[in-house]
């Protein structure tokens, strides 16, 4: 039970990439009063987690609806977390605040749900994940994983400039850029289960 419990939390985890999240929340927000950066965190995390959930969940009869199956969505889910993942490695982090900040929404509440909750949260890589997990180790699991990873990623983003100021922003990015890699590894074995799985299943 624990072993499939912390299988399904620790893709997620990596998924997730609160150490590459916080920096970018840290940009988007850092001009914003406490009160309302902690408001933008709970949309996020709230947004992120119920969206995980709805695709885990009602994932596999989107995909039967369009004629395709897990494998597919597998293969083609990894191969944009690994672009994904190698153009994070390879941006700087002054570029990536540069973005950020270049077209700001009008209404900073509008940035809890989009972009920080989906998809910058609740992304291509851990919709994937949240999918394939549920068919591996069952929904149950899997929504309670992605519950204590969003209880880990709430504190985080509402103590952002504590944070910030304690670690540093030099820190922060770096371990984003880990999370990165280990993401882009995550992607080849997404790849990797997937060709598996179309070879079993082809006649």
């Amino acid at each position: 039970m624990w072993q499939e419990f912390w299988l399904s939390f620790l893709p997620l985890f990596v998924a997730i990439d609160p150490p590459g999240i916080l920096p970018l929340f840290i940009g988007l927000t850092g001009e914003l009063e406490a009160g309302q950066r902690k408001q933008i965190a709970r949309t996020a995390v709230l947004t992120a987690f119920m969206a995980s959930v709805l695709f885990a969940v009602g994932g596999k009869i989107l995909l039967d609806f369009l004629g395709l199956s897990i494998w597919d969505f597998s293969i083609s889910g990894g191969i944009l977390l690994l672009v994904l993942s190698i153009s994070d490695l390879l941006k700087s982090q002054s570029q990536a605040a540069g973005s950020a900040l270049s077209s700001p929404p009008t209404l900073p509440k509008s940035w809890g749900a989009v972009p920080m909750g989906i998809p910058l949260i609740a992304g291509p890589a851990v919709l994937t994940s949240s999918l394939i997990l549920a068919k591996s180790h069952g929904i149950i699991l899997v929504v309670g994983a992605l519950f204590f990873n969003m209880a880990i990623l709430y504190p985080l983003l509402s103590m952002s400039d504590v944070i910030n100021k304690k670690i540093g922003v030099t820190s922060s990015a770096v371990a984003g850029k880990i999370f990165s890699l280990l993401l882009a590894a995550i992607a080849v074995r997404l790849i990797h289960f997937g060709i598996l799985g179309l070879i079993r299943t082809t006649p």
